[in-house]
């Protein structure tokens, strides 16, 4: 019983830290050991999705950020809902001169703003000094048109499945395009962690990043997702390898990366750049000030692609891959079958490979990774070949482009599982994977 318990309790952690990472914020987890990959295109199907099932996937991700919380308190508290948002924080988007002299009266500062020029939008973050909520409802009381939230926090959708290795990487000077690959798009946005420009899979590429005051701050996710976008290298390659990507680091290393306000200003800069294409691989509560900044980002004639988030099936939707108009990606399995942890629901609109498969990893070689954030950027990479420009006539023509590609794999038609169906199954099988093997 014992032995029994304590591997029950080991394999609930390894859950845990798939549903939910923050840059900065790193728990040591044990690991639990998993069968060894053969070695063919595709790995065996291992015992995880077996193991999923059952498991309270909501309740451990809760687990999560509960932990997240206590340990940057100071910086972080939970909203009502229990969802991370940025201590003492308010947004307003677009506020009249009205409403901030009326917060100013009643004891709110400005801490810092966000005049978004391309979007024609202004997002101000408010100081609170006594109970965030309470000022919440206080500050739209004063403004009852206002549009006011939180300063939710957005988390990762997606994690490394098992640690791998593989053999030895091919000099950064003699790096070629896989014979297996299409022909890249033009220029891809991303939302994420930083990207690690040094790892041969970018050699050679054109790589824009923003954020972090200039600095670049690597990091394992923003890089395995970057990898399955534009990726190009002898044994692996992305959905649109060799494109420009536009990466935004919205994390920088910080406790309270992934605020709402940062992404939002994320957008805002690749539509200043003209990205048609942009992939957010976070996850989050609605929060109505991001939720206006999307909207005015997809009616531009962009297309937001965004995984649909590992909190299990029955779990509520998250955002932003749930609001209109944006392109919710879900995951699926050597075997086609939906990632037991993925969610479900009206907002999947694709299914992509989101577990055993091959992805970059720091500092160098290649990884599996498991998750709905993985699937999400094999579809933008694969939206962006038919999308040179921001054009919403154009951008909706290239989603039902893909969809009519799609294999359809649940009901006939659309379904709140596989969406459209499953669309980049080739890129599972890179020959990055035949060397990967668990350690």
């Amino acid at each position: 019983m014992r032995l029994f318990i304590l591997t029950l309790c080991l394999f609930a952690a390894q859950i845990a830290a798939a549903q939910v990472s923050l840059p900065a914020v790193r728990v040591p987890l044990p690991s639990v050991g998993l069968p060894s990959l053969p070695t063919s295109d595709v790995p065996r199907e291992s015992n995880l999705d077996a193991e999923f099932h059952g498991t309270d996937l909501r309740g451990l991700r809760a687990l999560q950020i509960r932990t997240l919380l206590r340990t940057h308190r100071e910086v972080i508290e939970a909203d009502p809902r229990g969802n991370p948002i940025v201590r003492g924080e308010v947004l307003v988007l677009a506020p009249s001169g009205t409403a901030l002299q009326a917060a100013a009266a009643a004891g709110f500062s400005i801490v810092r703003e966000s005049t978004l020029d391309v979007l024609e939008l202004r997002v101000v973050v408010l100081r609170v000094f006594s109970g965030t909520a309470r000022s919440l409802a206080q500050l739209q009381a004063l403004d009852p048109t206002g549009i006011y939230d939180f300063n939710h926090i957005y988390i990762e959708s997606g994690t490394a499945s098992m640690p791998s290795t593989v053999g030895p990487q091919t000099p950064p000077g003699d790096v070629k395009a896989s014979a297996a690959a299409p022909a890249g798009a033009t220029h891809i946005g991303l939302i994420d962690s930083g990207v690690d420009l040094a790892h041969e899979v970018f050699s050679g590429l054109a790589l824009h990043q923003h954020g972090c005051s200039g600095r670049v701050v690597p990091h394992e996710h923003g890089t395995a997702v970057a990898s399955l976008m534009v990726g190009r290298a002898p044994t692996f390659h992305g959905a649109a390898p060799g494109s420009d990507l536009y990466a935004a680091d919205v994390y920088c290393g910080l406790p309270t990366g992934g605020a709402a306000d940062v992404v939002a200003e994320a957008f805002s800069w690749l539509v200043q750049e003209k990205v048609p294409v942009i992939n957010v691989s976070l996850v989050g509560p609605p929060n109505r000030v991001l939720e206006g900044v999307v909207q005015r980002v997809i009616s531009g004639g962009h297309i937001v692609v965004a995984a649909v988030g590992n909190d299990g099936p029955a779990a509520p939707p998250l955002y932003p891959a749930a609001w209109p108009g944006v392109v919710g990606v879900t995951g699926v399995d050597a075997r086609r079958r939906v990632l037991v942890e993925a969610e479900r629901g009206v907002q999947v609109k694709f299914a992509a490979p989101g577990a055993q498969m091959a992805a970059a990893k720091l500092p160098s070689g290649y990884t599996l990774v498991r998750g709905t954030s993985f699937a999400a950027p094999i579809v933008a990479g694969l939206l962006a070949h038919n999308l040179p420009a921001p054009d919403k006539a154009a951008a909706d023509r290239a989603v039902m482009t893909l969809a009519q590609e799609a294999v359809d794999l649940g009901p006939p038609g659309p379904d709140p599982v596989y969406g459209f169906g499953l669309v980049g199954e080739a890129l599972r099988r890179q020959p990055a994977l035949t060397t990967l093997r668990a350690d």
